[in-house]
């Protein structure tokens, strides 16, 4: 079974997420959403929410599950029998970073990493570019999962208004 894992901190989820867990989904027998776990770092949403959200976000693709991790990539990789981490990249800065962490998991454990270009439509969507602007009260009900605008809705009450 091919098997890989797309991680991140999904604080929140958008559609940019979205499309690279259904692009991936189309390449893998399985795909695992992970969430990160850093206990030092306190996001807008706690993890079981995240998950939460993420799951109703991917109920329609059968071959997706979601999880979380904490520790090395590689270490839950190995733990899972997962072969490839697939990432996004929107931008030129995301390519120099994320080849350095392709490299370093290759050399750990022989984890490959896929990386995708994204979809345009996506290229200037981040989970804290989504939050700043929600945070303000602008739209961003076009960049996200609806479950997560209503979500966000409930953190920022001015969200769209």
């Amino acid at each position: 079974m091919r098997r890989a894992v797309c991680p991140g901190s999904y604080d929140p989820a958008t559609n940019g997420h979205l499309d690279i867990i259904e692009r991936s989904s189309r390449l893998f027998d399985e795909v695992v959403v992970a969430v990160g776990v850093n206990k030092n770092k306190k996001g807008l949403f706690e993890i079981e929410e995240r998950l939460e959200m993420l799951r109703e976000i991917t109920a329609k693709l059968p071959n997706v599950r979601v999880d979380s991790w904490e520790g090395l990539l590689v270490d839950y990789c190995r733990e899972n029998d997962i072969a490839a981490v697939a990432k996004g990249l929107r931008s030129v800065s995301d390519f120099d970073y994320e080849l350095q962490m392709a490299q370093m998991n290759r050399e750990l454990t022989g984890v490959e990493t896929l990386l995708m270009a994204n979809n345009p439509a996506y290229g200037f969507v981040s989970s804290s570019l989504v939050k700043e602007v929600a945070a303000l009260g602008g739209d961003i009900e076009r960049f996200v999962p609806p479950i997560v605008y209503e979500r966000l809705s409930e953190k920022f009450p001015k969200l769209g208004g």
